[in-house]
């Protein structure tokens, strides 16, 4: 594959040694340089839904972008390229090479807890949403890395459970959206903690055929942190980089499997020569051309695009005319929940990001209709958490700088290093300074800004003396929680003492953390922060209605959190936490004009969905959040999402619920009715449908969609109609191509996504939509001859704006191109 002289010049220079050190990853971050070829390091950064870089805390912000369930909800691939820019220029302001995303595994249940970092539950769209993410990232010299490879759609035992799925299911269905992100040319692919059919995947036939051989990838295949757990079968498979570094099971016991010849040399020479062209690509090899320069991007530029973007996602699940509401003299808005003071704009796990800001809905709405115009009442407790000291909150009290000063003792009490954090979040990610120190001391100065109660606290794993003023307040040793390293990292255990301060006077916290390493691995996670603090449940609950009942209208902002929703664990059920249904029924009675927000990343259950005036589902927008909803709440711009998940009504109607595996296993047994697909069968054997079909969305104008025309070109299909927008106000419309063929000879989904479009139109304007259909969505995979077959005859197309839309069908036969 590798016959360039470059590539194949350069890797004969190196010794088996030399070849073999490059295969494992220098650090947590970092792959090794070698000089013996001109190769310098190579940096790798978490990036789904932006670029942290290589440290984990907030001394190098980053941009915030909305989940990929909100980007994949815009259904406009123009809006994922622009986005894609902007991660490449992150990722170059902070030396990073590759970006580790996107994520296209699907949601193959609403309980995934990584739903919220996935684009959808359809193929397809996936495929498309990924390719796009690839080739606007990779167009700046920036390499993006398609993960998980393949059937990591849930988190339970995810680094043990063994996936069963047959060979159509796989191909058709979750092996699909990586074909198409190869094609388009992903530089990596990430292969996934997960066994798949008996072999786990960083040894799994599947590296190979189709991913190198059938598909033709000349990338590198690099394995999920920590997932390659043996040596010689995965390095004789198509595993290529073993990360993090620079321990791990290849090593020098790869190279004795080498010499003894129970690892042939030419497959490590070729995964050395695809690490080389990556350099290459990437402009980390001295012979190859230079990296490509990208410009940084200012914050007004930066926080235009994420509240462009996250408008645009937002879902308008119902509304009875109540929206837009544009702001005018006298108007009152009751603004409600603790989501509207908190939001969360993103989940929780490795794609985590430190922002520069979040802005809130509270704050969104009340730039929009005025401070004087918004009363806000959080109604129910706050989530059980702590806040780690933001920017400009705390002092270092040696030099008064923001933050707080973290001081690395040995055994002897000698500080051997010093920094200063500027937030009370501190993390450590392969940082040797970890494993080297006996404790950490953060000490920092509090004033506060009230009189009063004041709960103080930390998180983190491992023995804590905690000090305020000198008093020694706890001194408790925290245990990880669960066997998932990154759920304790990322959602530690806490500890909260309460003493009541004055305002203006200041006070001194020291926390002094003896770490405890997970596995060896220098990764740690603390916090030192507060806890928010709550009236009276029954009087806030009280006072909360008032304002909804005094208010013109009502914004209830409810949703989960980063918590709930994240890497490490599935959601147990879809219900909002308690007490947040009560609520927006008990506002929703005192005000009929109610707007309910679900801030949310993944389906939640809404009981009250035909009890309130409207419902914008918001998913995780990023930083913009509440200057976006603002935009949206006002129509100053028209929500334009589109869900590209289906969302139920009941627990009880899901097609696909369990994520836990059973004696280690977990069965596809849906095989191709995933999402959708499912919900459709359901309903076509006379089931219940859901609350809100996979497709569907309102706006802010009316549409007419005339009947289809159908044409081939080449080997594609092509659908024109018109459209007009013929309402009094700008707007967007997604239209759907759906294909079917009720009476195939092989089994098939009820009907299947095959092409989309997004349109704008200003009022009255007519315009044409076009939308191309490859010969691929007419086949399906030939388990007996292993290919992909175009079953003869024609099949029903229905244009639609939802999978559950009526549209207009037209009869097709696929065009061959011959």
């Amino acid at each position: 594959m590798f016959t360039t002289p470059p590539i194949t010049a350069l890797v004969e220079r190196l010794t088996l040694e030399q070849k073999v050190r490059l295969l494992t990853g220098a650090s947590m971050w970092s792959l090794h340089d070698e000089p013996a070829v001109g190769l310098r390091p190579i940096v790798v950064s978490d990036g789904p839904t932006g670029v942290r870089g290589t440290a984990m805390d907030d001394r190098d912000p980053s941009a915030s972008l909305p989940s990929a369930s909100c980007v994949c909800a815009t259904w406009d691939l123009e809006q994922v390229r622009r986005l894609g820019a902007l991660i490449a220029a992150e990722a170059r302001s902070k030396n990073v090479d590759v970006v580790l995303g996107p994520t296209v595994n699907l949601h193959r249940s609403p309980r995934g807890g990584r739903h919220f970092e996935a684009f959808s539950e359809d193929p397809y769209l996936s495929g498309e949403f990924g390719a796009a993410y690839v080739a606007s990232v990779q167009a700046h010299g920036v390499a993006t890395t398609a993960k998980h490879y393949v059937a990591n759609d849930s988190e339970t035992d995810r680094f043990t459970v063994d996936v069963h799925a047959d060979e159509r299911t796989l191909r058709e269905v979750y092996l699909a959206p990586f074909e198409r992100m190869v094609d388009e040319g992903a530089w990596l692919v990430m292969s996934a903690y997960n066994t798949v059919n008996g072999v786990t995947m960083s040894a799994n036939p599947l590296l190979r055929d189709p991913l190198k051989d059938e598909w033709g990838f000349d990338g590198v295949v690099v394995s999920d942190w920590a997932a390659v757990r043996d040596t010689e079968p995965s390095a004789a498979s198509g595993q290529d980089l073993v990360m993090p570094g620079p321990e791990g099971p290849w090593g020098e016991a790869l190279v004795e499997a080498v010499t003894a010849g129970r690892v042939p040399q030419s497959a490590i020479d070729e995964k050395v020569a695809r690490l080389l062209l990556l350099a290459s690509r990437v402009g980390a090899l001295e012979s190859g051309p230079a990296a490509t320069p990208v410009e940084p991007w200012d914050r007004t530029a930066i926080a235009d695009l994420l509240r462009e973007a996250a408008a645009d996602g937002m879902v308008l699940a119902r509304n009875d005319g109540t929206l837009p509401v544009e702001p005018r003299d006298g108007l009152t808005v009751g603004v409600i929940g603790q989501h509207a003071l908190r939001a969360r704009a993103q989940g929780g796990g490795s794609a985590t990001v430190f922002p520069y800001h979040v802005v809130t809905p509270l704050e969104g709405l009340r730039t929009a209709y005025g401070k004087h115009a918004v009363t806000f009442a959080p109604g129910l407790p706050p989530a059980d958490e702590l806040h780690a000291f933001t920017r400009g909150t705390v002092t270092d009290p040696v030099s008064g700088a923001d933050g707080v000063r973290v001081r690395y003792l040995d055994h002897d009490s000698t500080a051997f290093a010093e920094e200063i954090i500027p937030s009370g979040r501190l993390a450590w990610l392969g940082d040797p300074r970890l494993a080297m120190a006996d404790r950490i001391e953060l000490t920092t100065r509090l004033t506060p800004d009230r009189d009063g109660r004041h709960d103080l606290g930390f998180a983190g794993v491992g023995g804590f003396t905690f000090e305020i003023d000198g008093e020694t307040v706890s001194t408790d040793s925290l245990a990880a929680p669960g066997g998932d390293p990154v759920t304790a990292i990322l959602n530690p255990p806490k500890r909260v003492v309460s003493r009541d301060l004055n305002h203006g006077q200041a006070v001194e916290l020291r926390l002094t953390y003896r770490p405890e390493l997970p596995g060896g691995f220098p990764v740690a996670m603390v916090q030192l922060g507060y806890q928010d603090l709550f009236g009276d449940p029954a009087e806030e609950l009280r006072r909360a209605v008032e304002v909804a009942a005094a208010s013109d209208i009502a914004v209830v902002v409810v949703g989960t959190t980063e918590a709930l929703e994240s890497e490490g664990f599935d959601r147990s059920g879809l219900g909002l936490p308690e007490g947040q249904d009560e609520l927006v029924r008990r506002v929703a009675a005192a005000n009929p004009r109610t707007v309910v927000v679900v801030n949310s990343g993944a389906p939640v259950l809404m009981p009250w969905l035909d009890e309130v005036a409207a419902v914008v589902l918001s998913w995780f927008p990023g930083q913009e959040f509440g200057a976006a909803l603002a935009d949206v709440l006002t129509g100053a711009r028209e929500p334009g999402g589109r869900l590209p998940t289906t969302w139920p009504a009941r627990e009880e109607d899901v097609p696909v619920w369990t994520v836990e595996p059973r004696e280690g296993r977990l069965a596809y047994t849906e095989g191709l009715h995933v999402g959708y697909r499912a919900w459709l069968k359901r309903e076509q054997a006379g089931g219940r449908g859901p609350a809100l079909p996979f497709g569907s969305g309102l706006g802010y104008t009316t549409w007419r969609i005339d009947q289809p025309t159908v044409s081939t070109a080449g080997d594609r299909v092509v659908v024109l109609a018109d459209v007009t927008n013929t309402g009094a106000r700008p707007g967007k419309q997604v239209l759907q191509a759906y294909l079917s063929r009720p009476e195939s000879t092989v089994e098939r989904p009820v009907a299947w996504l095959a092409g989309f479009t997004a349109v704008r139109a200003q009022a009255g304007e007519r315009v044409l939509a076009r939308i191309e259909i490859a010969l691929r969505a007419f086949q399906h995979w030939d388990t007996d001859a292993h290919a992909w077959t175009t079953e003869p005859g024609t099949f029903t197309l229905r244009l639609a704006t939802s999978a559950t839309d009526p549209g207009h069908t037209v009869t097709v036969t696929p065009a061959t191109g011959e």
